[in-house]
Formats: structure tokens, sequence, C-alpha cells
């Protein structure tokens, strides 16, 4: 392109959107074929534990909805990044 004329612009223009619409194309396929890391899941023992609070407490975090709880049939699960989420840094 080095040597481009008037004449030849268009067609330059239009090379160039085809090539920016094949990167989206090959962005939107990476970022749906990209490999997703399984949200680590925690019981309650292991949430409390992680905490080093006892259960009691815990159960009274997630009924005040300080901790987001998730569970299947009457199992109790917490996600890692929930619990962190959670943490708030205290004024020194």
């Amino acid at each position: 392109m080095k040597d481009l004329k008037l004449e030849d612009l268009p067609k330059a223009t239009e090379t160039i959107f085809e090539k920016l619409i094949s990167l989206e194309k090959i962005n939107e396929l990476n970022h749906y074929f990209q490999s997703q890391k399984p949200e680590a899941l925690l019981t309650r023992k292991e949430t409390a534990e992680y905490l080093k609070i006892d259960s009691s407490t815990l159960w009274s975090w997630t009924k005040k909805g300080k901790i987001k709880c998730y569970g299947i049939s009457n199992r109790r699960y917490y996600k890692r990044s929930d619990i962190e989420d959670a943490l708030v840094l205290l004024k020194q």
C-alpha cells in the first residue's frame, strides 16, 4: 500500500474493513472457546473453617445477606470469590 492511488482507495478501505471484521470474529471465537476455570465451592464446614468462625455465625451472616449461599437439595455451598468479596477493609 505504499503507492496507493486515489482510485485504489475504495478497494483498500473495503479490504481493511474485511480484515477488521475477521479479527472481531476471531476474538469472539477465542472468548467463546476460552477454557473457563470452574468456581471453587466450599461446604458450610469448609467456609466456617476458612473464615475461622463458628457455623452459627456463618448461618447468621448468610441469613442477613452478608454472604451469598447456593444450594442443591438440603446442601449449601459458598463460592470462594463471594466470600472474598464480602470481606471489607477496615480503617486502621
